[in-house]
């Protein structure tokens, strides 16, 4: 798993999440927005909320921005004007990207996307060029140092998963987005604590790159992670574990 998840995964062990905390709490603001304003401010009757809550607890992000977040959203001001919008492209190596994008203005949010793949060494693409590469999973990272990775395996397959990654301290589990609260649910009951879980985009192929190329590729992802109207960037690469360890 040399991909975007897994280089998502180091930097979240790195602590990379705690040196940029306002940056996190910017976007998950909008997360939380965006989920609240197109399916109501109820978490119980809004899964994508819940989950965007889920994942804005996991940064630690204070209950009181999570309400306030939720109040722009359902309270007709200036959260109203807030859309989703994604963004498709190609980075350095032939490598497709798909960004999931929260503005309330597009012309100022595509001119920044634009500027960052063209520094870059990419290319902003067209509406629907690379999204055909990309399939929505549920993603679900569990801790297995100190436990048995073929138990924790079995219980995701029994739970429902579609497929169990695991490797060294790390098992990551992929369910179909309909399944993926219930997965979740049933591994916690079996006593599985889970880590980081998501609905993300999950690549159908992979381009291997490696050495300055590769780099070059971790530059312009992370270029794009750091735009303030960017929720997540979502790419089909492969490149050397060495070179995620280092990026």
């Amino acid at each position: 798993m040399s991909g975007h998840s897994k280089w998502s995964q180091i930097k979240r062990q790195k602590g990379a999440a705690d040196v940029k905390r306002g940056m996190v709490f910017t976007k998950m603001t909008k997360e939380i927005m965006l989920a609240a304003k197109e399916g109501g401010g109820d978490p119980d009757a809004n899964f994508r909320l819940r989950l965007a809550m889920d994942r804005a607890r996991a940064v630690n992000m204070p209950r009181d921005n999570i309400q306030r977040a939720i109040e722009r959203a359902t309270g007709g001001d200036d959260g109203s004007a807030l859309e989703s919008i994604v963004y498709e492209g190609y980075a350095p190596g032939g490598v497709s990207v798909m960004i999931e994008a929260a503005t309330d203005n597009r012309n100022r949010t595509v001119s920044e996307i634009r500027a960052a793949f063209t520094r870059g060494g990419g290319k902003l693409g067209e509406a629907g060029s690379v999204q055909w590469l990309f399939e929505q999973k549920g993603v679900i990272e569990i801790d297995t140092k100190g436990k048995d990775p073929d138990a924790i395996q079995l219980a995701a397959i029994d739970a429902g998963a579609e497929d169990v990654e695991v490797e060294p301290g790390l098992a990551t589990v992929y369910t179909t987005p309909t399944s993926f609260e219930r997965v979740k649910k049933a591994l916690e009951s079996a006593g599985i604590k889970t880590g980081a879980a998501e609905l993300s985009m999950r690549p159908t192929t992979t381009v291997r790159v490696e050495g300055d190329a590769a780099r070059k590729l971790l530059g312009l992802v992370e270029t794009l992670e750091d735009l303030d109207d960017v929720i997540k960037v979502h790419a089909n690469f492969d490149v050397p574990e060495e070179v995620l360890q280092h990026a």
